[in-house]
């Protein structure tokens, strides 16, 4: 009876939903609101052929995107690391212009700055007593990714073992970040999914497109938190998780069932690499992933559903039904 006794004084008063918060303005010219804040949602994704070939130079107008069925107004597109563009009403793009109205003014997204230019990589690498064996040539793996990164990339290098350790600050100063990855020392027990949840959090503090890398041999033996809650985070930030691992697929079944997952749910990728010249390839296949991938942001429609949204991804032309997108599934909105 008070839902419905608002929802008649809202309509009476004369309201509004806008961005998922109801305004109520009342007879004195005061505005209640009673549900608000919808953050923007930042989506990345790959679209590829049959044969895995990554399929370049589509525009916003090839792509229709849905959260619980319902058709999302995108407010700007970039691919791999260009400059992101604002998405204007008929369908064309227009550079992010500084000082003007519009979306400069919206919260999550300033055209005055070059915080969506690129991608923010977060590099994670184990240095437990499990990598003893192959720890210099996972140090010169993780540098020549680090060389190889677009210059418009920021990279960020932490370590862990029992405790998480931020060797290099976000940056695009390749050679702090190289600097901080040599500095590393193996040794104690491995806590990956407690490493990967601060990784997370600082991560989601970024603005812009963001990853997350681990190289890790796998088994974990220290951890506070459950792998499926760090894969929770991951996924309602929309942050794609990267994973390499040292260990053999079959020789821990649990850890790979688990890097499986939370790499499919949030829209990244794992790899299983004994040796270094296997590790240099996955790294080079992650390069590339970023280099062709679309990123989308959007500030979403109004939505009754505060669980978990499911996004889609449809490709509109005859052509894209062949074609297969690969994103996170959806997210959870932030609780109000």
């Amino acid at each position: 009876m008070i839902a419905k006794r608002v929802w008649k004084a809202a309509i009476a008063a004369g309201a509004i939903l806008a961005g998922g918060a109801l305004l109520v303005w009342a007879q004195d010219g005061k505005v209640a609101v009673f549900k608000s804040k919808v953050d923007l949602v930042v989506l990345s994704f790959t679209v590829t052929d049959s044969r895995g070939h990554y399929i370049t130079n589509l525009k916003p107008s090839d792509f229709k995107i849905s959260e619980d069925g319902i058709v999302q107004k995108l407010s700007t597109f970039a691919e791999g690391s260009k400059p992101p563009m604002e998405v204007l009403a008929d369908g064309s793009l227009r550079p992010l212009v500084k000082g003007e109205e519009g979306l400069a003014g919206k919260p999550g997204l300033d055209a005055g700055s070059d915080a969506f230019v690129g991608t923010n990589v977060f590099v994670l690498f184990d240095t437990s007593n499990f990598m003893y064996k192959g720890f210099v040539y996972a140090e010169d793996a993780i540098a020549d990714f680090v060389r190889g990164l677009d210059r418009a990339d920021s990279v960020a290098v932490y370590t862990f073992s029992r405790n998480l350790s931020r060797a290099a600050p976000l940056s695009r100063d390749r050679s702090n970040a190289i600097l901080g990855l040599r500095k590393a020392v193996a040794g104690d027990d491995t806590a990956l999914y407690n490493g990967l949840l601060l990784s997370l959090r600082d991560a989601a503090k970024v603005p812009g497109r963001k990853v997350v890398i681990v190289f890790s041999n796998g088994p974990d033996n220290a951890s506070m938190v459950a792998p499926d809650d760090v894969r929770a985070v991951a996924e309602d930030e929309g942050i794609p998780i990267y994973v390499i691992s040292t260990n053999d697929v079959n020789k821990d079944s649990i850890s790979s069932s688990v890097f499986r997952r939370i790499t499919s749910k949030t829209g990244g990728k794992a790899y299983w690499a004994k040796t270094w010249q296997k590790q240099v390839e996955a790294f080079e296949s992650i390069r590339e992933d970023l280099g062709n991938s679309y990123t989308v942001t959007y500030y979403p429609a109004v939505n009754p559903n505060e669980g978990f949204r499911k996004i889609s991804v449809d490709i509109t032309s005859d052509a894209g039904k062949k074609y297969r997108v690969r994103s996170r599934p959806g997210y959870r909105p932030k609780a109000f």
